[in-house]
């Protein structure tokens, strides 16, 4: 902890030395001057950086200074207009989204007395404590700031991870999930809050994960904003198919997307073209691959696997329950319910018009009992005239299987009529390969009411996986095939017409 303290200092004071050295206060210079250039501050974004921040925008290579590009100026400008703003801020890697979010924007809305209090949340509290550093550094240290706006230093306020100003400017920082209580201070609230690269490799490897976090950032730290100014920005760029980003997408309406994509992938020509030019990104692409640019630089995640796709999924309004010709619900049996075991999934299809329409589905790291539950639950909740048919592999039928249903059963009054299939002998892989044509002649649905369910992308998160020496999950798209593979018998056997007219009697011969 010692040394994680010492090289947390150093970082610091390295912050306060390049604030400090940076800034530069004329002594020459005449009132009127100070005031026109701080007038010019307010007022110009690109001109605010120029002044008070240049040392951020100088090329470590070239010493060139690179000029704010038009989407930094845009975005900040847009910040600085809607007082309770709520968006995404999709940026590529390596074009400033955090030094914007959290330096840049929030010192320029300070300067224009349009904020009173800023939280950063990090991916957890040191993270988050070390993205405060800077602008704590830049308060501190930076003389010009401090000529033009007042010594903001103030001692006994002056932690790491939270400090006051003089004028009363709040700032604190906190780590992902954390309570948010404490964030009130009197009559005081946030009114600027950044959520910063929160995803990591252990996130979007949980949607149950991401769905909490995406709750909380809602349900709990938004909230803590009550007053005319509420600005809140979620700075991440879309690395995965699924982030905490596209759940929040999912579940609100009216956020505002900025999403920056560094190049384009046919031309290689860059947006930022004051710092990056085609041949970079063109190498980028050969030291990392096409998928891992795309994915890093233009929001475009690759999506493991080589069999199911994406954009390979058909979301669509679903047609009325009792217009299916049949609806069947697979379980895939797990006995666990732990962390790492497999998942009970429970995935319901219907059959209409030869097309197979994904319903609803459970797909969850739970004892059997829970799936149980959820399907007595989901047929009592069924409309009378539509039955459902359920089924599951006879492999997994023993005392305690038949124990879990009857107790369900029982406790919502209700008869599953589950039925015992036989064990396929086709290969797993094999059979859930089987499906790809399907996918590819679009004879797959999907309900779009289940989009953000998370359930729903859990499955098709496994669904992605599949390819050949896959090691993730695969219980969700082994039920869908076997549910599938039980709705196509029923268009095989209506395919048959009886021959119409007399029939004639065959006399058979014997020998």
């Amino acid at each position: 902890m010692k040394r994680i303290d010492k090289s947390a200092k150093e970082q610091y004071l390295a912050k306060i030395s390049l604030a400090r050295n940076a800034s530069f206060v004329n002594p020459n210079e005449t009132k009127e001057e100070q005031a026109k250039r701080i007038e010019s501050a307010k007022k110009d974004f690109a001109y605010f950086v120029l002044s008070y921040l240049k040392h951020y925008i100088i090329d470590s290579e070239t010493e060139k200074i690179i000029k704010s590009p038009d989407f930094h100026i845009s975005f900040a400008n847009k910040v600085k207009k809607e007082k309770r703003l709520k968006t995404i801020m999709r940026w590529a890697r390596a074009h400033a989204k955090s030094v914007l979010a959290d330096l840049f924007i929030p010192l320029w809305l300070w300067v224009n007395e349009d904020v009173n209090y800023m939280v950063i949340i990090g991916n957890n509290e040191d993270k988050a404590k070390i993205l405060l550093s800077d602008l704590q550094a830049e308060f501190e240290a930076n003389e010009l700031l401090k000529h033009d706006f007042g010594d903001q230093y103030k001692s006994g306020n002056w932690e790491k991870g939270y400090f006051i100003t003089k004028n009363g400017f709040i700032a604190k920082s906190i780590g992902m999930g954390q309570e948010t209580r404490g964030l009130r201070m009197k009559a005081r609230r946030p009114d600027y809050i950044v959520a910063d690269d929160l995803e990591d490799k252990d996130t979007v490897k949980s949607p149950k994960r991401q769905d909490e976090i995406a709750d909380w950032l809602l349900s709990s730290v938004i909230p803590t904003m009550d007053g005319a100014r509420a600005r809140f920005i979620v700075a991440n760029n879309l690395f995965a198919p699924r982030m905490i980003q596209t759940v929040l997408e999912e579940l609100t309406n009216g956020w505002y997307i900025n999403q920056i994509n560094a190049y384009n992938p046919v031309t290689y020509e860059p947006l930022w073209k004051e710092k990056y030019t085609a041949a970079y990104w063109q190498e980028i692409e050969r030291e990392i691959g096409t998928l891992a640019a795309n994915a890093e630089y233009n929001n475009k995640p690759h999506i493991r696997g080589k069999i199911f796709k994406q954009e390979q999924i058909q979301w669509g309004k679903m047609p009325r329950m009792n217009s299916f010709q049949v609806i069947t619900g697979h379980w895939d049996i797990a006995y666990a319910g732990t962390p790492t075991s497999d998942y009970n999934a429970v995935r319901v299809w219907g059959l209409h018009n030869k097309d197979f329409w994904y319903i609803d589905s459970f797909v969850q790291q739970t004892k059997m009992q829970k799936a149980c539950e959820w399907m007595c639950m989901y047929q009592k909740e069924l409309p009378p005239s539509v039955m459902i048919k359920w089924r599951f592999e006879a492999q997994f039928w023993n005392d305690e299987v038949e124990r879990t249903i009857s107790e369900a059963e029982h406790l919502f009054n209700i008869r599953l009529n589950i039925v015992k299939v036989p064990n396929s002998k086709v290969k797993k892989y094999d059979r859930m390969e089987r499906l790809q044509p399907y996918y590819q002649n679009s004879r797959i649905y999907y309900n779009q009411d289940k989009k953000s369910h998370r359930d729903t992308q859990t499955g098709l998160q496994q669904l992605y996986g599949i390819e050949p020496g896959y090691r993730t999950k695969d219980d969700a798209p082994d039920a869908d095939e076997q549910a599938i593979s039980f709705l196509e018998t029923f268009i095989r056997s209506s395919r048959f017409k009886p021959r119409a007219g007399k029939m004639v009697k065959k006399t058979v011969r014997s020998y």
